[in-house]
């Protein structure tokens, strides 16, 4: 029988892997449409309101009564993650993809320091080592370490070491949703949908020339593009974030996110099974050390389980004789 440890590297693994198709998604869409980063999140988020909203209604209506302090707590949440779904297209364009991807998944460094001064998550020696492992892998997979990537300014390392920390506050958000007892459903739902109101107003009340963000009807009546939306809605990210948001009930906040980034080799993999990508040996490399910085930490878990059960034991076998007594 699985620990609820267990569980939730289980839930949190396929929720990445689920969670790594949306470059492929995205990567399609900007090279056979074009269509603008800003425009592409908003329909993302609002189809993904959308559908999780329409699926609850018809299945279970009572997960979409919440109370106002909820409400409050969700538009935070939402807040937060239209944040992140800016700062990340502002990093790419300012960075490009591969620095882009490193710089976002310092949040695993972010998620550990925050979790440990707010929850007093563990922060030893063993999670640290796969702190470590995660960054050095993700540089390799994303092929940050080549000298020609490092061409960024200021502004560009700055906005995407911020969305690394807005990355860490979603993760933290969710670990907080999971303490309220909030059900996955209802998170996903509303805090896309404001997400979505977010994102339409900074479409519409802060336009920017490189991103063309006032024509929201990109696509036209190009309808396999929105179907491809459609299905990115669907696939990665309600697979994918609605596993990953359900995995931190039962794991801490800094391990769910170690476990998301081995998205960049996930992504990786399938861009060379169906895109044709070249699957480079700096690429299996990273992948290995982010693996084994996972599996460190599944390893340091299974010996705490055993240290407190052989603990447990020998506090009930000194307490027993007395109770006889």
């Amino acid at each position: 029988m699985k620990t609820p440890r267990s569980k939730g590297y289980s839930i949190a693994l396929v929720g990445t892997l689920l969670w790594s198709a949306t470059a492929v998604f995205i990567r399609y869409l900007s090279q056979e449409y074009q269509i603008p980063a800003l425009i592409l999140a908003f329909w993302r988020d609002l189809f993904t309101a959308g559908i999780v909203l329409l699926a609850v209604t018809i299945l279970k209506p009572a997960l979409l009564q919440i109370q106002r302090s909820t409400l409050l707590f969700l538009t935070g949440y939402g807040a937060l993650l239209a944040v992140f779904n800016c700062l990340w297209t502002y990093s790419v364009f300012l960075n490009g993809a591969a620095i882009s991807t490193v710089l976002a998944y310092s949040s695993a460094a972010f998620t550990a320091i925050f979790g440990w001064l707010i929850w007093r998550e563990d922060l030893r020696l063993p999670k640290i080592i796969a702190i470590c492992f995660s960054v050095i892998g993700c540089i390799l997979v994303s092929g940050a370490h080549q000298v020609q990537h490092w061409n960024s300014n200021p502004v560009g390392i700055l906005t995407g070491l911020l969305s690394g920390v807005a990355f860490a506050g979603y993760t933290l958000f969710g670990r907080f949703a999971s303490k309220k007892d909030i059900p996955t459903p209802t998170v996903l739902g509303y805090t896309f949908l404001i997400a979505a109101i977010f994102l339409l107003g900074t479409n519409l009340l802060f336009p920017i020339n490189w991103v063309g963000s006032r024509n929201l009807l990109w696509l036209g009546n190009q309808w396999d593009g929105w179907t491809v939306l459609f299905l990115l809605a669907l696939i990665p990210t309600i697979g994918g974030y609605g596993l990953y948001t359900y995995s931190l009930n039962y794991l801490p906040a800094s391990v769910a996110n170690l476990i998301a980034t081995l998205e960049p080799s996930f992504t990786a993999l399938q861009s060379y099974v169906l895109l044709g990508e070249r699957f480079t040996f700096d690429q299996v490399l990273g992948s290995l050390l982010i693996l084994s910085g996972v599996i460190l930490l599944r390893i340091n878990d299974i010996q705490q389980i055993h240290t407190e059960k052989r603990r447990a034991n020998e506090i009930s076998s000194t307490q027993t004789p007395a109770i006889r007594n």
